[in-house]
């Protein structure tokens, strides 16, 4: 049997997203240069050829980018992603697409096989949620690989 007690100690949840910025003012995504200038300027420069770190690009049905978020930071090869919390920000966010993004310290930008899975079960996840993963670019200080761009989305 339930008591009084019980039924209160329930945990509220709550979803909220706060734009710091008019849509008008928010840059626009047609290409995966144009995510890598976002992102290069977004990046944490000190970081970039040390340590492997992963953000996600969240962008609303006129492919505006409305948030960018660190979803991991890893050690100098490697770095966890927890799809199930990328996805839970993109829909929390309201998104409507989001480009992938992650850093490899050595410079070295052809994808790994590790790579390619994420972004394949990522594609999948997003399929199945009504939200879809555009790109998964990597980048190193100067220069970036984009996987929609070499045909391996």
């Amino acid at each position: 049997m339930t008591t009084e007690m019980q039924i209160n100690n329930v945990a509220e949840i709550q979803l909220m997203y706060s734009a710091k910025y008019k849509v008008s003012e928010m840059p626009k995504i047609c290409s995966s240069l144009d995510a890598f200038k976002v992102l290069q300027n977004f990046w944490p420069v000190q970081r970039i050829e040390y340590q492997e770190d992963f953000f996600f690009m969240l962008l609303n049905r006129a492919n505006k980018v409305i948030g960018i978020c660190n979803l991991s930071t890893g050690g100098t090869s490697a770095t966890v992603v927890d799809l199930k919390i990328m996805f839970a920000v993109a829909l929390k966010a309201g998104a409507a697409a989001l480009i992938m993004a992650h850093n490899h310290p050595t410079g070295e930008l052809n994808p790994s096989n590790a790579d390619i899975q994420l972004t394949n079960r990522a594609v999948e996840v997003g399929k199945f949620l009504d939200l879809s993963v555009l790109d998964h670019v990597i980048i190193s200080k100067y220069s970036y690989y984009s996987m929609a761009d070499e045909g391996r989305m």
